[in-house]
């Protein structure tokens, strides 16, 4: 075996609610799993491109950040719990050799918050090591961790993407090459994964059946006119521009890249794929300024603003949104219906993760760490607040309660996704149903939970119209229920209700 750099393990107990920075409240947004890069640049620190490359896909996940690169047979590894800001630096990324390099920023949803699971993963073979990075969610772990654990191999992690790394790693080990050994391991993984894997001889690139979470290619330039084209993997293009990359192409569902010094090869491991993209990647995961589908998600996001006003109207002095995420569907709500669009809610941008918790007195008062309202603009209005999604009310009833101290005079909330009313298995990290405010209140109910004047949702026609694409091409699961890969009965019964007890949906509810 080739020595490996491993960082100390944190025996620490999981720290998940305290690094949320608001204890014992979860987020009230839906959380997504992770960004994974990969670069292959002779010439280049592919620790440093990779660095920034995380950096821009840091809105992917915010708990911890790892990069691990290769030198030959050795890989160079560095993961901590944290900001990409703050786990490396000058010094640490000048430990990292090598011209190809494996990077992710993590938000647990299979795992918990602990450094030992911070990716990149790395395992050690008969080839040498491979490092495995991971967006999304398997769905059928337990069987998977099982089946390795039975084979004897020393799982030191709580992820499912070690479990991947590890299957990889068997494979191979049975005396096929990277690629059959990848292949085979594939087809043993069942649920959403995007992954980007480095080897001694190269990296691996790949999306399940599904291509649920995205992977896009990119190319550099070379160094000089010696050496070979630079690849460039990376979740959302905007990983591709913050280091002067050009957006190739996505990896295609059930397609695996190859890239080497030779170039970059494609393998499509699945002969029949069906595209099933996270549509909430559109709606507000993915960074508004990344490409999907042959335009910006910005441009997506005013369209479905727009819908929005088609579909609920309603008479009011100006048109708002929580930032940032809302910002985009406020304003072609704002251009749809002629009501003037207005900055009314400033967000402290400098907000990241604390561990100073907040009493329960200043947590009930309603503390204003991330946004504070603008008196000036607020009073004496009528307002429409657009938001992307409302997953348990409880931020959006506080974020109402504050636009009323400031003065507006009527809140009308406009929600630019349908209701979620059913969790996600695929990499999202929601609420059990029973905690999904849409999944038990009708949309009458939830209005006078939240205490608005009135509440509409985009209607799901509407959401996938504005896509202008292919509408079976995307997962809606969290609005429908209908889930594109099957979900083992123990994993529904742990995330599901066993009846539904939501009312028939409304799409435009005044109260």
């Amino acid at each position: 075996m080739m020595p490996i750099d491993f960082p100390v393990e944190d025996d620490s107990p999981d720290r998940s609610d305290v690094l949320s920075g608001v204890v014992p409240d979860r987020p009230d947004k839906p959380e997504e799993a992770c960004g994974v890069f990969a670069v292959y640049a002779p010439g280049e620190s592919a620790a440093k491109l990779t660095y920034f490359g995380l950096y821009a896909l840091q809105h992917r996940g915010q708990e911890s950040a790892g990069i691990a690169t290769f030198t030959g047979n050795q890989v160079h590894l560095h993961k901590e719990m944290g900001l990409v800001s703050q786990v490396f630096n000058e010094t640490i990324l000048n430990e990292l050799p090598g011209e190809l390099a494996i990077g992710h920023t993590r938000y647990s949803t299979t795992g918990s918050s602990r450094v030992v699971n911070a990716q990149p993963a790395v395992v050690d073979t008969r080839l040498g090591p491979l490092a495995l990075a991971h967006n999304g969610n398997l769905v059928n772990t337990p069987e998977l961790r099982e089946e390795l654990l039975q084979n004897n191999h020393n799982l030191v992690t709580t992820t499912d993407s070690e479990l991947i790394a590890f299957a990889i790693a068997e494979e191979v080990n049975s005396g096929k090459s990277w690629l059959e050994g990848a292949i085979s391991a594939f087809h043993r993984c069942h649920g959403a994964f995007s992954l980007a894997i480095g080897t001694p001889e190269g990296i691996i690139g790949t999306r399940d059946p599904n291509g649920i979470r995205p992977l896009v290619i990119g190319t550099l330039p070379p160094a000089n006119s010696a050496d070979p084209l630079r690849y460039v993997l990376a979740s959302e293009t905007c990983g591709l521009d913050i280091i002067g990359a050009e957006y190739l192409r996505d990896v295609e569902p059930g397609e695996l890249v190859w890239i080497t010094a030779e170039g970059l090869a494609s393998f499509h491991w699945i002969t029949q794929p069906q595209p099933k993209l996270c549509i909430f990647e559109m709606i507000y995961f993915a960074r508004p300024d990344s490409v999907m589908n042959s335009e910006s998600l910005y441009t997506y996001r005013m369209r479905i603003g727009r819908i929005l006003a088609t579909e609920s109207p309603v008479e009011a002095d100006i048109v708002i949104a929580v930032p940032d995420s809302g910002v985009p569907a406020a304003i072609g709500y704002s251009q749809a219906s002629g009501i003037p669009y207005a900055e009314g809610l400033i967000k402290n941008r400098y907000v990241g993760r604390t561990f100073i918790q907040p009493t329960q007195v200043m947590r009930e008062s309603g503390i204003r760490m991330k946004l504070n309202p603008l008196k000036d603009v607020l009073a004496g209005r009528r307002v429409v607040l657009v938001d992307d999604s409302i997953v348990r009310g409880t931020t959006s009833r506080k974020i109402v309660k504050a636009l009323r101290d400031a003065g507006a005079i009527e809140v009308h909330m406009r929600i630019s996704s349908p209701p979620v009313t059913h969790p996600c298995f695929y990499g999202i990290d929601t609420d059990s149903q029973d905690h999904l405010i849409a999944a038990t209140k009708s949309v009458q109910e939830i209005a006078a939970q939240i205490e608005v004047d009135s509440l509409s949702y985009l209607s799901w026609e509407g959401m996938l119209q504005a896509t202008q694409e292919n509408p079976e091409h995307f997962c809606s699961a969290c609005f429908t229920g209908d889930y594109p890969v099957g979900i083992p009965e123990p994993l529904k019964r742990s995330k599901l209700m066993l009846e539904t007890k939501r009312p028939a949906l409304e799409t435009v509810t005044p109260v």
